[in-house]
């Protein structure tokens, strides 16, 4: 009996450590660098910003503070992917947090966080497949969100495609409403991407594999993403095990390729590295959902991207 108690206070206590520690990494937040060679050859490069999953609400103060700082960067554009929001009184913190960016070029798209308040998080539901959104969920002031971002000068990509000059260069640059609750429209957007621009940009919340696939099919150099949190509990020198969506975990986080069969007379210039497919970023994100506020090996980040030439 002695020895099953010391078993089991033992299981107690590693997984009382744990949970701390998993508390302590959702705010221990990072910047990650990334390089990508996407751009015409003799381009000069082009530092991007890619923010996703604030997740802000009033006590995330110290979340506020460390996107301010990074401002200091002097990206040459922002590009956000969704979900600021956790709080019916969130989007003053947002417009506080991304103020001193909003002198550079930017472009953003929602996530469903942005839409309906966070509800009440039943673990083992991740484990069958990507969530569900409750009914009952309370709308949140989006439209608020949205008035305030584009009143600052950046770009809705919510099913709209538009141009941004970033840096001199000339971006094709697309987006769809999320995925994750149904709201993308590519049709509204479909379409090749202008082959004379420096570089063709798709911006999605969820990395769903429907608007991945219409993406770089349609000429897509570089997809931007988040949603998946990283996987957000991950598992030390492995990695994630789900990502939310249909994308695999391998590519919860960080950069990979999207890639599509080669399509024949294709324009090998177009569509990531030989035309075979385009690059994708997946963002880890800042926040969680304030009902799980928690992160196991998979801290919370942003991403400095420098984007150069393409090797010839």
């Amino acid at each position: 009996m002695g020895r099953a108690v010391r078993t089991i206070g033992a299981i107690a206590a590693s997984g009382a450590l744990g949970l701390g520690y998993s508390l302590l990494e959702a705010r221990s937040y990072r910047l990650r660098r990334v390089e990508v060679d996407v751009l015409p050859a003799g381009r000069p490069p082009v530092r991007i910003l890619h923010l996703s999953d604030l997740h802000l609400t009033p006590s995330t103060t110290d979340r506020i503070r460390w996107v301010r700082r990074l401002a200091t960067l002097r990206p040459d554009a922002v590009v956000a992917t969704g979900d600021f929001l956790s709080h019916q009184d969130a989007v003053p913190l947002v417009l506080d947090a991304l103020d001193p960016l909003f002198d550079v070029p930017g472009a953003f798209v929602l996530g469903s966080n942005d839409y309906f308040a966070p509800g009440a998080v039943r673990p083992w539901r991740y484990l069958t497949g990507p969530s569900g959104l409750a009914t009952t969920r309370a709308e949140l002031p989006w439209k608020d969100l949205v008035t305030g971002l584009t009143g600052a000068g950046w770009l809705d990509l919510s099913n709209a495609r538009g141009r941004l000059t970033v840096a001199g260069q000339d971006v094709d640059v697309r987006g769809v409403d999320d995925p994750h609750i149904r709201r993308d429209r590519y049709a509204d957007v479909a379409g090749s991407f202008d082959a004379g621009a420096d570089l063709a940009l798709g911006v999605t919340h969820a990395p769903y594999r429907r608007v991945l696939d219409a993406m770089a099919d349609d000429g897509a150099g570089l997809v931007l993403a988040g949603h998946t949190h990283g996987g957000q509990i991950c598992v030390p020198g492995y990695g994630a095990l789900l990502t939310n969506c249909d994308l695999p975990p391998a590519q919860a986080k960080g950069l990979s390729r999207h890639a599509r069969p080669y399509q024949p007379g294709g324009d090998p210039a177009l569509g990531g590295v030989d035309g075979r497919g385009a690059f994708l970023h997946v963002s880890a994100g800042l926040g969680t959902s304030p009902y799980a506020p928690v992160r196991f090996a998979c801290p919370p980040e942003a991403t400095l991207m420098t984007l150069r030439p393409r090797q010839t």
